[in-house]
């Protein structure tokens, strides 16, 4: 474990110095509200549900995740999906047309949109054709100026996890911030690397309500790290990001734990049922092991495929255009329905 990471290192400059934005309901947070008259956000008087500003901290929310994660509240941000939370990141601690991260493609492509968005150089630095990090290319791209690494774990596309002994090397050796986005863990045997978060201060993991909880139309995304990077983000993050309605849905949704289980068990049987099938269609050379909600598949032609299966009225994903990827179909489990649908599908193109 290395003994040299500074958050202070990391942060922009203008952020560090930089006072936070103070909204109306920020300023009595402590106090009890129950009694209270609200005259100081020039909001509509009258209740319909949202007429008042949410909490600007989702505090409820956090208290809930917080002990469902085993973690202290002020160790979790809250965005209007993962993409605030990861463009929160660049923005508190990539120095625009200075700073870069490194991205390791396939991938999830808003990394490299957010890098751009925000002026910051993308070292891209491919998987291996094992779809595994390839650790001495990575620390090798490394500079100065290197802030970030990105580890999507389970991949996507390609649905599987990077091995513990890869994490642990970077974070041990890179003195940026190390950031996994853990979007399809549910579906994983694997465990979070939430657990490590008190023995990896560069670590920084990012969830979300949008997979395994099926809640994707409220944007609801999750950040957990030290109680300092949670601190340095929400200096800058929009004082109401998150808003009343999509509150409300997630601690509904939240306290719901044993359907949400049936829901992830369900989708697991069906991933493994359609990859049963998958083995049998002649078109399909390759199929990738998987640890997510999907599977990516090789195939003789992507392109012809992919139409054949839209013009039966399935919609799946061509990934044929991405590193590593080509001639690849990345397939969603669906409901038992909608997969025998999709395996007739296959069947009919098979004959």
């Amino acid at each position: 474990m290395k003994n040299n990471f500074d958050i202070n290192n990391l942060v922009r400059e203008n952020v560090k110095v930089m006072k936070p934005y103070s909204s109306a309901r920020d300023e009595f947070e402590g106090f009890d509200t129950a009694e209270m008259i609200f005259l100081d956000a020039n909001e509509n008087p009258y209740d319909n549900g949202v007429n008042r500003y949410p909490d600007p901290q989702q505090s409820s929310v956090k208290a809930v995740l917080a002990k469902q994660r085993n973690l202290k509240t002020d160790q979790v941000l809250l965005g209007n999906g993962s993409d605030e939370v990861l463009d929160l990141l660049f923005r508190a601690f990539c120095e625009p047309k200075v700073d870069n991260v490194i991205t390791l493609p396939p991938t999830y492509g808003m990394y490299g949109v957010l890098a751009n968005i925000n002026a910051v150089e993308n070292k891209e630095v491919l998987l291996s054709k094992e779809f595994q990090p390839d650790i001495n290319a990575i620390l090798d791209a490394v500079d100065s100026n290197t802030k970030m690494i990105f580890l999507c774990s389970p991949n996507n596309p390609t649905g599987n996890s990077f091995s513990d002994s890869s994490v642990v090397t970077l974070l041990q050796n890179f003195n940026g911030l190390v950031v996994i986005d853990e979007a399809y863990i549910d579906f994983s045997k694997k465990q979070s690397w939430i657990n490590e978060l008190d023995e990896y201060p560069n670590l920084v993991i990012t969830q979300t309500l949008s997979k395994a909880y099926g809640l994707a139309g409220i944007r609801l995304g999750i950040c957990y790290a030290s109680s300092q990077v949670i601190s340095v983000l929400n200096k800058i993050k929009p004082p109401y990001n998150v808003n009343e309605l999509t509150q409300q849905r997630a601690l509904e949704r939240l306290a719901n734990k044993e359907k949400i289980q049936l829901e992830i068990d369900s989708i697991i049987i069906q991933r493994d049922d359609l990859l049963k099938v998958l083995n049998e269609v002649k078109f399909v050379s390759k199929i990738y092991p998987t640890e997510a909600n999907f599977i990516l598949i090789k195939v003789d032609d992507a392109n012809k495929r992919y139409n054949e299966l839209i013009a039966k009225g399935i919609v799946i994903r061509n990934r044929t255009t991405q590193p590593l990827c080509e001639n690849c179909l990345r397939l969603t489990i669906g409901t038992a329905e909608e997969n025998l649908k999709l395996i007739d599908a296959l069947q009919s193109l098979n004959a």
